[in-house]
């Protein structure tokens, strides 16, 4: 692992790389869930360099891990902000020049965001929610990916090849909001503030930053489907059978709007971190659909 810091208008963030880096390989681009941070990656970023002979790189979100801290409240529109004005600049900072996304939780929902805005490069006007863009429902998906490929090598985006989620949100469900609830207690009456101390600078701005966003009720308005149909990549979309935070219905979601090739997986036995929890199916999943899509490195 070869550790780093990038600076961006916001402050400071903490990066990792693992594996070749983005002149030698198209790149893993791990985006971590709503209470997750570098470090909380484990050993995954590790194991998907070695078995897929691709760089890995995973940086914490302003507010998690060592990264430079934010102010609270965070806005309703926080992944809108981190898909399409945070990542671009990460990604140019960091030399990426072909992506592959991998987002867990909240980072696949921001990776979907990102995704969506790409593909609807050189095409229709947006629509908003609540502020920032949203791309029409289009069914032309070989034209939006022509279109998207062609942007990327002229503006200096990198090429983006996959998008994978695992648990992420594209709407609210009302377990979702319940478990969020939940956790809340845990971690004002019971063990779990100490725990995130250990990766968190500041474990407060981690928690509530996130658990506030989501438990305030204008955020029941958060809908990201709208971005699916203008994604113009190859999506792998992962889920935990008995995930508290999701259901199935997330999975439903992406093959009703994605006009793009996508192949949902539903692991058995798994809950939220299904990577951690179901590492052996999920790394093998992931690197199966990789290897059948990127086949060639950077030239």
């Amino acid at each position: 692992m070869r550790t780093g810091w990038l600076t961006l208008p916001e402050g400071r963030i903490e990066t990792a790389w693992w594996g070749p880096g983005p002149e030698a390989a198209p790149t893993i681009v791990l985006l971590h869930e709503g209470l997750g941070c570098v470090a909380l990656w484990r050993d995954v970023p590790e194991h998907l360099a070695a078995r897929t002979g691709l760089g890995v790189f995973a940086y914490s979100r302003h507010g998690y891990g060592q990264s430079d801290p934010v102010t609270l409240p965070r806005p309703m529109t926080y992944m809108h902000n981190e898909a399409q004005v945070v990542l671009p600049l990460v990604l140019a900072q960091a030399g990426v020049r072909d992506a592959v996304l991998v987002g867990h939780s909240d980072g696949g929902s921001i990776a979907a965001i990102y995704a969506g805005t790409a593909g609807r490069r050189s095409t229709s006007p947006a629509v908003s929610w609540p502020g920032l863009s949203r791309p029409p429902t289009t069914s032309d998906a070989a034209g939006r990916r022509r279109g998207w490929l062609a942007s990327a090598r002229h503006d200096g985006s990198p090429n983006l090849r996959i998008l994978i989620t695992i648990a992420a949100h594209f709407f609210v469900e009302d377990l979702n909001i319940a478990s969020i609830r939940a956790i809340k207690a845990a971690y004002e009456t019971g063990d779990l503030r100490d725990r995130l101390s250990r990766y968190h600078r500041d474990p407060d701005i981690a928690f509530y930053g996130w658990n506030g966003a989501w438990l305030d009720p204008r955020f029941r308005g958060f809908d990201i489907t709208g971005y699916l149909p203008t994604v113009a990549v190859p999506t792998l979309g992962l889920q935990g059978a008995d995930d508290p935070y999701g259901s199935d219905q997330q999975l439903h979601a992406m093959r009703a709007h994605i006009t793009a090739p996508v192949e949902t997986v539903l692991i058995p036995a798994a809950r939220h971190s299904l990577h951690l929890e179901a590492k052996e199916a999920t790394l093998e999943t992931i690197t199966r659909f990789i290897a059948a899509t990127v086949r060639h490195p950077v030239p």
